[in-house]
């Protein structure tokens, strides 16, 4: 057997040798045929039945689920569970079989056809990974009407003591991973997915090694075939030879070592060689992230997501039950800060906020835009965190900003919700805080403005990357081509994290980057005192924290930004590193 190697996109570090277990892709094996008409109401009772099935399987893995899973996982298993509830879905499918005569595996996989058309369309990279998520409830809906158990791994993987699964898939639903972990599961790779799809997340969030965006490698890898996962480079190994086995093994020695010395961190304060305090916050995307951040070590939450809140329903959340979800953070954070980011949504991704449809997902109508349009969101958006704030040290953070006049709307906007709870004598926090994404490259330019009026500036590294280079990381003909050490990239973070020195105002990285071990040196460089990241990312970058001179690396930092050639900036940031 033949030695390859396939290079994919890294979302979770380390490294795993095992043999590859392929996991069948349900969609491949759907056939068309004729319903007599006698049996079609048999049919749609079959496709009832299985919709059930898999909503009762959905229901038993997120009451199984442990508590610091529940944050990142169960909040995916509920969106697939909406949709297993979406009643135009159901409907369509249920009246192609009846008008079409046909079976429902059919039926269903037409229905998913045309939503991936949809998807396809838009420009946005996090709205366009979510059909993902409709892909794997069809898949899982599929394989119950053709009788397959619901937990995709074979009678024939057999528990070893000295050899582990990897799983190599098209794409791994989260139900599907939690079951996989039942079984000696140690990373997996698939052909699709972005650096922020749920699979990448659900990666992270179990800390173990995986590749995704390997596009061909469910194809070309066979059953039972030793590979090689380096999760760090992204490069995935096919039947190794000796002396190569032999290097990775060494590596993986290496690496599960460093893993047992980062748990020894955990309490130790965030502080710089000479003395710098940096602040160490977690990302979060619903209320039950709180116990992995606690076990994480970090001092507080840099964002927290709200969209989770209003995703996959029927309406939006309403004042009481986002406050409850709000108030429950803050509690639990105690008076630790908590960065709670307002809506980040497209008009067209929630069609129950508003009436106002856009052409263009990425550039239209979305996040504090929408809000803006909208602004009874805002409104109920403000009085929830408003009161919440009675209750802990909550922050607000506004996304997409791109102007002053649109700062100014949501100040307005504030202060009247902060009015409407005074009027009624409802207690909260007068002087809570108010700062801004800066994710386009206007904002960025423009930073000292935005400085000056807010408390506080938040840089999403990924939206900025994608903006300032034009670059969609989920193409495959152009993810190469997104890289965030552009040195426009690093100048525009450079020119933001200033403005907040200028204006004593705190800047800190909620993006991709911040998690990156490997970045955490130039960023320290560039001045920035505050992270924010995935909890699993926390105790990396705390190492890189503890082993830095700020004195020292300052200079070097400076020289990289000097730089104008993308290949030079990469090698001085490894030379920064070593």
């Amino acid at each position: 057997m033949s030695s390859f190697s396939l290079h994919g996109v890294a979302v979770s570090s380390g490294i795993t040798i095992g043999k590859a277990h392929l996991i069948s892709n349900a969609l491949l094996e759907v056939a068309h045929y004729q319903v007599p008409n006698h049996l079609v109401a048999d049919e749609v009772k079959r496709f009832t039945n299985a919709i059930k099935t898999v909503k009762a399987d959905l229901k038993g893995i997120h009451q199984d689920l442990p508590d610091t899973l529940l944050g990142d996982l169960g909040s995916f298993i509920n969106t697939h569970l909406a949709i297993l509830s979406d009643k135009s879905f159901l409907d369509a499918t249920k009246k192609m079989i009846r008008e079409d005569q046909c079976n429902a595996e059919w039926a269903i996989k037409l229905q998913l056809d045309n939503i991936i058309e949809q998807f396809d369309a838009f420009t946005d990279a996090y709205l366009r990974e979510r059909k993902q998520d409709f892909i794997q409830v069809v898949e899982r809906v599929i394989k119950a009407l053709l009788g397959h158990p619901s937990s995709q791994f074979s009678t024939n993987v057999k528990k070893s003591d000295d050899k582990d699964i990897i799983l190599v898939a098209h794409d791994i639903s989260p139900a599907d991973a939690i079951q996989f972990k039942q079984n000696q599961f140690a990373g997996f790779i698939t052909d699709v997915g972005g650096v922020t799809s749920h699979t990448a997340i659900l990666a992270r969030s179990l800390n173990i090694p995986s590749i995704v965006a390997l596009q061909k490698a469910r194809d070309l890898i066979s059953e039972g075939e030793v590979i090689i996962v380096d999760g760090s480079q992204g490069v995935v190994i096919v039947n190794p030879s000796k002396e190569i086995l032999k290097q990775y093994e060494l590596r993986q020695r290496q690496w599960q070592l460093e893993q047992q010395k980062l748990s020894l961190i955990k309490s130790t304060v965030s502080k710089t060689i000479d003395g710098t305090a940096i602040a160490l916050f977690a990302n979060i995307e619903s209320q039950h992230g709180i116990e992995a951040i606690q076990e994480s070590g970090a001092t507080g939450i840099g964002l927290f997501r709200t969209e989770f809140l209003f995703m996959n329903r029927a309406d939006a959340p309403d004042e009481e039950e986002q406050f409850l979800a709000y108030k429950s953070v803050a509690q639990a954070m105690k008076k630790a800060p908590v960065i709670i980011r307002t809506l980040d949504l497209g008009a067209d991704k929630q069609a129950n906020l508003s009436n106002i449809e856009t052409a263009n997902t990425a550039l239209g109508l979305r996040a504090v835009r929408l809000c803006l349009t909208e602004p009874h969101i805002f409104h109920t958006q403000f009085r929830a965190l408003l009161r919440a704030s009675h209750y802990g040290n909550i922050k607000i953070l506004i996304p997409m900003l791109t102007s002053l006049a649109e700062l100014r709307q949501t100040k307005l906007l504030l202060a009247h919700a902060k009015q409407s709870l005074a009027k009624e004598k409802i207690p909260f926090n007068d002087h809570i805080q108010l700062g801004g994404m800066i994710e386009v490259p206007a904002a960025a330019i423009n930073a000292k403005a935005f400085a000056r009026e807010l408390d506080f500036l938040s840089i999403g590294t990924n939206d900025l990357t994608q903006y300032t280079l034009a670059v969609d990381r989920t193409d495959s003909t152009v993810a190469h081509l997104y890289n965030s050490l552009h040195p426009s990239v690093l100048q525009l973070i450079a020119n933001t994290i200033a403005a907040g020195a200028k204006f004593g105002k705190a800047v800190s990285v909620c993006g991709e980057m911040a998690g990156d071990a490997q970045l955490t040196k130039l960023l320290l460089g560039m001045g920035l005192r505050q992270f924010s990241m995935h909890p699993s990312q926390i105790l990396s970058v705390k190492q890189k924290v503890l082993q830095s001179n700020i004195n020292k690396i300052t200079k070097s930092v400076n020289r990289i930004l000097k730089i104008e050639d993308i290949a030079k900036t990469e090698l001085q940031v490894k030379e920064l590193n070593h």
